[in-house]
Parts: structure tokens; sequence; C-alpha cells
């Protein structure tokens, strides 16, 4: 390997953060390339301090290059100083830790974890210089690398469907090797590589768009699916981790040299999350609910806090509050966090007495700010979304925040949800401003010596998302959640405390990409690829967004965006991603689907087995509650 980097000197003086493209941090991974048999790079589309901070390639990256015959490496979109750089001087995308070029390897693995780095992909593809579409990579004479894609995007991957060869549907860590092995086969056979894609189409898991052609109605909808060849699945089942005590866990993750989004340990305490909020998608993709051990949390604490240097551990979940052996797990890092002076980030809590006190305990806690979800301004709203929490309960964490010492609140709402009323929308206010009463009331003034309460109100509006309860639902117009933004803040601002209040909210444009972009279907592909050649890239950022390229891209590929945005769908529509099973039925979600409409609540996976689905993998809570 060439211990020479990809750019030189003149161009790291001149980017902002050279530090993003030179690789070698502390933990990185370095083999002699002589001695492996599948070179794998590892993408995240987006910045390095963010796609840095993303525990799912951390894991993949960990597991990979756990096997001798695999060097798994790193790339992250260049930011555009860079990329304007690579583009006038013909640098060829590299992988971070060699720094050779990514067209040269064998698998470029993309994570999918937000619609809006969509044309990202195209970006990482064209500086690589592999061509964008699986068709067209597949018709060269040139060996590209294989594009394979995972992560939570891929429960819909038909709007990107045309640039991916392959997509892992699923948990990574159970069919990698699999697959791996698979591919050494047929390069040591000479085996093309449509019969390799052909291949890999069986192994669970893995979907392979150019195996399956879709077929359409005359108005447009999805009439199925016809497979390439007759053994090629036309259902793909997702993976899951079933022991998640013993899978895989990165204990020696890199650590980079600048500042991360999220600069600290990671503890992934369960997987799955029992709440069932019906526009929530993760908390049924990730179903059933599976906890790791506290004693291997532990064990790994230890480790981890050896093995990198970093002053923060944090507990990840979708909701910490209800892993079942938190207060155990909690005294015990306290106690070595305090030998250690090391902080403890306590994310996805309830904010009740219990969470309280334990924050209260934790090292260096700043008691400035904390968060509330409620989601909806009412409680008839709150039942719509299942969110499960009541006015109570809300006012009675608030009440024991101020007790605390606490004296900002940041509360998120949605606007543009289903069933939707003005009153829920001026709701918003008045539930912000009892919030601020109860600070008023709670605390003396004598006692106010911190401040007084400051209440941080944020909307983003409601983007419906596959395997959800609302995947049948229209989505607001840009117009629609402007007006209900403006209706919202006039709310606050009639409110008695108005001054104590702040209010923000997201950009309605890109919500509704966001919204096609999670429910369209395999057309939608020229649309992203339209919209990059026009200079589309890190949309995810507002800075770079333009959404009239996105628009004037629709309208040249002859795509109507309404049509996946504001209608309703019917009961029985076949979905762009009715090809996957993630293990929750479409029956189940539109009996919740209706129960919503009813504003008719469920019990929690906890309380009562609804009979999702989630039970046929026989682990998690659905096993330990027969």
């Amino acid at each position: 390997m060439s211990s020479a980097l990809a750019l030189s000197d003149e161009v790291l003086l001149n980017i902002e953060k050279p530090e993003r493209y030179i690789g070698h941090e502390v933990n990185a991974v370095i083999k002699d390339k002589n001695d492996v048999r599948v070179r794998f790079c590892m993408c995240f589309p987006d910045v390095y301090e963010i796609g840095m901070s993303h525990l799912g390639i951390q894991i993949l990256y960990g597991l990979l290059n756990s096997y001798r015959d695999v060097w798994c490496e790193r790339v992250y979109s260049p930011w555009t100083d860079l990329d304007k750089v690579m583009r006038e001087k013909k640098i060829p995308l590299f992988a971070l830790e060699s720094q050779e070029p990514i067209k040269d390897f064998d698998f470029l693995g993309i994570t999918l974890q937000y619609e809006m780095c969509y044309t990202n992909i195209l970006q990482v593809l064209d500086l690589a210089g592999i061509p964008p579409t699986s068709a067209e990579r597949m018709m060269s004479e040139e060996d590209y690398p294989i594009v394979i894609g995972g992560g939570p995007c891929t429960y819909n991957p038909e709007p990107i469907a045309d640039f991916f060869d392959i997509f892992y549907i699923g948990e990574g860590e159970t069919r990698y090797r699999e697959l791996l092995d698979l591919y050494e086969e047929c390069r040591d056979n000479g085996y093309s590589r449509e019969s390799f894609l052909h291949k890999a189409s069986l192994i669970p898991g893995m979907y392979v768009p150019g195996m399956l052609d879709v077929n359409y109605t005359e108005d447009g909808l999805i009439e199925g699916w016809s497979p390439k060849y007759d053994d090629v699945p036309t259902t793909i089942r997702k993976e899951l981790v079933t022991d998640l005590t013993n899978a895989y866990y990165p204990t020696k993750p890199v650590v980079s040299y600048i500042k991360l989004t999220q600069d600290r340990i990671v503890l992934e305490i369960q997987r799955g999350c029992i709440r069932g909020c019906r526009f929530c998608q993760a908390g049924q993709i990730y179903r059933p609910v599976r906890e790791r051990s506290k004693d291997k949390l532990l064990e790994y604490a230890n480790i981890l806090l050896d093995s990198t240097g970093h002053e923060e551990i944090s507990l990840s979940s979708l909701s910490s509050s209800d892993y079942s052996e938190l207060p155990e797990l909690l005294n015990s890092l306290i106690e070595e966090c305090g030998k250690r002076k090391i902080n403890i980030s306590l994310p996805s809590l309830r904010i009740d007495a219990f969470s309280l006190d334990v924050m209260n305990k934790v090292q260096d806690v700043k008691k400035t700010s904390l968060t509330f979800a409620p989601e909806a301004g009412t409680q008839k709203q709150r039942d719509v979304i299942n969110k499960g929490l009541t006015i109570d309960d809300i006012l009675s964490g608030s009440r024991e925040a101020f007790k605390g010492g606490w004296n900002k609140v940041k509360l998120y709402f949605m606007l543009g949800l289903p069933f939707e009323t003005d009153e829920d929308i001026a709701g918003i206010g008045e539930l912000a401003n009892a919030i601020a009463a109860e600070f008023f009331e709670t605390v003396p003034k004598e006692q106010r010596t911190s401040g007084s309460v400051q209440i941080g109100v944020s909307t983003s509006f409601f983007v419906p998302k596959p395997f959800t309860a609302f995947q049948w639902a229209p989505q607001d117009t840009k117009d629609t959640f402007i007006e209900k933004a403006y209706k919202c803040r006039k709310g606050i601002a009639s409110q008695l405390n108005q001054k104590r209040i702040k209010y923000s909210y997201h950009e309605a444009d890109t919500s509704v990409l966001e919204g096609i972009l999670a429910r369209g279907d395999r057309k939608i592909s020229s649309v992203i690829r339209r919209a990059y050649e026009k200079g589309c890239f890190y949309d995810a950022w507002s800075d770079f967004y333009d959404h009239s390229k996105w628009m004037e891209s629709f309208k040249e590929c002859g795509i109507d965006p309404d049509f996946y945005v504001t209608r309703e769908r019917a009961d029985d529509e076949i979905f762009p991603w009715d090809m996957i099973d993630c293990g929750v039925t479409k029956e189940f979600l539109l009996k919740e689907w209706n129960k919503a409409k009813a504003g008719i609540k469920s019990e929690n996976c906890a309380e009562h087995c609804s009979g999702c689905g989630a039970a046929s993998f026989g682990c998690g809570i659905c096993f330990s509650k027969r």
C-alpha cells in the first residue's frame, strides 16, 4: 500500500478541514491489499463529521475487517470546496485508509439513512468515475464495484433502484459473510456480473432490483413484479439479529482528529421500540424489541473507554426508558464513570421522576435544557398518532424538572399530521403556555436563581413513511404547511407567556420532497438523476437546497409530484415497497390506520401483544412475553 496521500499539500491547505480526507485516524484499520481477496469501501453520503458519527458504519466496518480475507475502508461525500477541486483537477474519489480510488474496489457499500441525501449518492459515483446506474455498469466492459445499499431507506429502495446493484434489507450482521463468499466463488469461476447478481438475489435479505421488473396499471399504480428468472423471489424478508447480546459490536471504533457531530462512545442498549407511535418508521422496521445484556454493556463500556479516550458515553436506543435493566446499568456506569471523570449522555428518556433523578446523578450535567416530544398539541391528536403521552404526563414531568433546577424546556411537535384541525394547531401554543405556567406555580420567585423559564417550541412537517400506519395518508402541500406554521406562530403569540416561548419550524419545501422520495416508485430515479445533473447535492443542507431545480426536474421527466403527495391511498393499493417483508404485516398497519381514523389508542408491546407479525422472528420481547 502506498503511504502517499491522494490530495496534494496545495489542495489540502486550501480546503476546509483537510483532516476529513487524510485518513489514518486512531483505530483505523490498515491491511496489505495483497493479503486480502475482497476490498470493500463503506460510504456515508454526507459530510465526514456526520458519517463518522453513525454507529451502523462503525459496526459493519469492524465486522468486515474482522474477516482475514476482507479489507473494509471508508469514504464520505467530499464537501463542496473539495468537490469543485476534484472535478477541476480530475482527482478520482478515494478511500481514506489506502488513499486509493474507489473505482478499483470490489464493493461500494452506501448507507441510506436519509432521503435528502439521495443526490449525494450520485455525487459519490460521479467523482469515483463509476457509471450511475446498475444497467450501465452491467453493459460496460470495465469491472466496476458492486454497489450495495443498506439502512432504513432500503425499506423503500425504489426511488433509487436504478443506481444500485443490491440492497441489503435488514440488519447487516447476518449475511455479509455469505454474500462475500459468493462473490469470491463467482470471481474465481469467471462468472459474469449478471450471474453473480442473480445468485446474490437468492441470498435471504438481498434485493436485486435488476432481477425484478415493475408492472404498472394505466393510471400509474403498481400492478406487481415480474422476476427476470423463475427462481428469483418476489418477496424479500428483512434480516434480523436474534441474539443482540452476542452479536458483533465494535470495541475499537475509529476516533477522528476533528470534532464530530456525536463525539462520544455509543453503547447500543437495545433495538426496536415497544411504543407503536403510528408516524414512526423506525418503531416498526426494527421490531421486535431486543435488548443487550447489562453485563455485556458494562464490559463494552470499559473496553471502549480504554480504546478510544473519549470523555463521554451515550446510551443508544429508540426509547432508553424502556430498557429493562436501565436502573442497574446506570448505577454501575455512574460509579465507573465517576472514577474516570466521564460524562454520561442519556438521549431518548421519558421525562419522569426516575429519569430526572438519574440526570441529577450523572457527571457534569448542566441544568439548562430538557427535551419533550409531545408531537401534537391536543390529547385527541396524540391519541390519533398513538403517542401514549397525556397532559398529566407532560405537566408532571415539567413540574419535576423545575423542582430539580431546570428552567429551559425544548418542545418538539409535528404539523400536518392526519386528521389535524385548527384546534390541534392552537393546542401547541396552549400546551407551551401551560408548561410555562407550571414553572411559575412550582418555583418560588426567590428560588429562580438561574433565571426565568424559557421554552423553545419547534415544529417539523409530517412526512408519511413506508411501513407505518400512516403510509396510506395524504401529505400536505408546501403552501398548506406554511399556512399551518403561521397559525401556530399566531397561536403562540396569543398566549399569556408568549415572551417566554420561542418558535421555529422546519422548511416546508424539503419536507414535501422528502415525502416524495420516501413513498416514490422506480420512476423517481430519473428525477433524482436530472436534479443531480442540474447541480443538486447536499440537499439535506438548507444552504444548498434548490427547490426550483427539483421542480424543473419533475417537469422535464414528465412526473407529477402531487401523485406521490396529496392523494390518500386506497386500502388495497400495492405500494412500491410491498415486495419487502419487514415482519410487521400490512394487515396490522391497516388496522392501526383505521384505529387512527377513529382516534383509538393501542397498547404498547410490554402491555399487550397486538399481533403485528414480528413474533415470527421468535426473539426479543415477543419471545419473552410468551
